[in-house]
């Protein structure tokens, strides 16, 4: 059967079960929108901006865990896919960018907007490749969804735009990537991780999203070993509900049960986890690190044990050899220190605190002009939103918020540039989401900062009549950069927003607008933005002074807060 370039990749995409193709369109990309528009079960998406398509398209792989796409024209669109395509690198998502490329008989040339596909994607991609000839499709295609889908990563394939509608005579059937292969240690491996487990009194669990499939398994490891379970941002949407081990998060945005967790104990099992933070981890006690990916094996920190392979199999092959524990006391101890201070973060949550006289002079010192405290709206986000809900966070002030407040109960979904740590992230993430589970409530933690970095993809969301529901915590700041400038001494700056209404902009864009000022109105409009039908954004003023203690503040973080204070109040009386 004769078929064009284009249609040869789009009839393969319908083939691998791809729903969704995001990007701008362009010049080199005709021939491949074409295919699509007469495609019936691959719809094009068209972004405002190529970085959110990457977004979206690495938010369709996470969920789902299958092949996401996206595309960008010859040069800069390409260009703008690189933010997206390195997130999705860094959290293992198998996507696949489709770029357009100068004519062939141009290509080299320094011919106008040409820029080298292959060199550029060269660090953020597992298979790159530009397509020369009809003779190589499409297997240039199968080989690039084989890497991305067996690697767990990005590919990148360069189509120069005069080949997408030339004609090719293969109609071979699609070979879709194998599933990557379930592995486990050998024997004398396992062994020898199991005598350090058994020789251990006091056992921690870090547990990571490479764990997630691994549920039962981890569970019965923490039972039989009575050890506290601390999670990795990634993990909370697979072990927080239902889980009577687990003690949080560690880190900048944990707790400081999980902290105490860590440091107590004599045996650190890491699961499924490549947690970056090495000032977090414990010192002076064993380590036993499970990963299916042995390059992950030993990276942060030291072990003793170091066991390659998927987590699931190779706690089945190591339970048996492992000996019950008889002291619950380092469970129950990091249990109590994380119930109470569950317990202290609901009261600072709670509306009616700035009412009362200890948060009336906790609101002279931080809250003057009684502006709603982030921590109630996350926690009014979480009171009303769906048992099914999808949640996205932005980068900063908006995924701690969400870390203490947003339980992942039910069948929750969480995401966020978690790993790669980027702005504007929640909103296009939560566009692909959206589009993944049509039926399914999705809600976006947005920062201001980050919102407005991609604002223009708000038109995408009205476009196709998604009903996201974009909250935005409004401190009109940069606040995480804040918070890092004053905790080494340097007083806030360039962090200041100037911030027009978001719910008026909202409103113009085509979606319901809704805007909080007053704390007591904060629960209803809450409820009423999940409520309402169709895209809604919520723009709630929120306190800019809010601080989030981290669970081991050190007196040189204090002495620097303060020093801030003083450079603060200064400035402001030069001013």
């Amino acid at each position: 059967m004769t078929r064009t370039v284009a249609r040869a990749i789009v009839d393969t995409l319908a083939e691998l079960g791809v729903r969704h193709v995001f990007g701008v369109v362009g010049d080199a990309l005709n021939p491949l929108t074409d295919a699509i528009r007469t495609t019936d079960g691959v719809e094009w998406v068209g972004c405002r901006h190529e970085e959110a398509a990457a977004f979206a398209a690495g938010a369709q792989a996470q969920l789902s865990g299958r092949l996401g796409v996206c595309a960008g024209t010859v040069g800069p669109g390409s260009v703008h896919l690189l933010n997206g395509l390195y997130d999705a690198a860094k959290s293992h998502a198998p996507v696949l960018a489709l770029c357009g490329q100068v004519p062939l008989a141009e290509m080299g040339t320094d011919y106008f907007q040409e820029v080298d596909n292959d060199q550029l994607f060269r660090d953020v991609a597992v298979h790159r490749a530009t397509v020369t000839s009809t003779q190589q499709m499409p297997r240039m295609l199968e080989a690039a969804v084989r890497a991305a889908v067996g690697r767990g990563g990005v590919a990148v394939l360069t189509i120069p735009g005069d080949l997408g509608d030339q004609e090719i005579d293969d109609d071979r059937p699609v070979r879709p990537a194998p599933d990557r292969p379930v592995t486990q240690p050998d024997d004398p491996a396992l062994a020898e991780a199991a005598q350090l487990v058994n020789a251990g009194s006091k056992t921690t669990l870090l547990v990571g999203r490479g764990a997630r499939e691994a549920r039962a398994e981890v569970l019965r490891l923490a039972e039989l070993l009575d050890a506290p379970m601390v999670l990795t941002l990634k993990a909370k949407e697979g072990f927080e509900h239902d889980n009577p081990y687990q003690v949080g998060q560690t880190g900048l945005i944990g707790n400081p049960a999980a902290s105490r967790a860590l440091d107590a104990c004599d045996t650190l099992v890491m699961l499924g986890t490549d947690f970056p933070y090495r000032d977090w981890y414990p010192s002076g006690c064993k380590v036993v690190q499970i990963d299916s990916r042995a390059e992950h094996l030993g990276r942060r920190v030291p072990v003793d044990a170091a066991l390659a392979g998927d987590v699931g199999a190779t706690l089945r092959a190591l339970l048996p050899r492992l000996e019950a524990s008889s002291d619950r006391s380092h469970l129950d101890d990091a249990r109590s220190r994380f119930a109470s201070w569950t317990e202290d973060q609901r009261e600072l949550a709670d509306p009616g605190h700035d009412r009362r006289w200890t948060g009336r002079l906790r609101a002279l010192a931080d809250n003057r002009d009684h502006d709603i405290r982030p921590e109630a709206l996350a926690l009014a986000v979480d009171r009303h939103a769906a048992d099914d809900a999808v949640f996205t966070s932005d980068t900063g002030m908006a995924t701690v918020w969400l870390s203490r407040f947003v339980t992942m109960r039910g069948t929750r979904r969480l995401l966020g540039s978690y790993n790669l740590g980027s702005m504007a992230n929640a909103m296009p993430q939560a566009l692909g989401a959206q589009l993944w589970a049509p039926d399914r409530q999705v809600v976006a933690f947005c920062g201001d900062g980050g919102l407005s970095m991609l604002l223009g993809d708000l038109m995408t969301i009205t476009s196709y009549r998604l009903p996201v529901k974009l909250v935005v915590f409004d401190n009109r700041h940069l606040g995480m950069v804040k918070l890092e400038q004053e905790q080494t001494g340097l007083p806030g700056f360039g962090t200041e927003l100037d911030n027009p209404d978001f719910a008026a902009v909202a409103t113009a864009l085509g979606l319901t607008g809704i805007r909080v000022t007053d704390p007591a109105a904060l629960d209803d409009a809450v409820r009423r933005a999940l409520d309402t039908p169709g895209p809604v954004l919520l723009d709630v003023l929120t306190n800019p002074r809010e601080i989030a203690v981290p669970p081991k503040p050190t007196a040189d973080q204090g002495r620097g807060f303060a020093l801030a204070k003083v450079k603060e109040a200064l400035t402001r009386d030069r001013g």
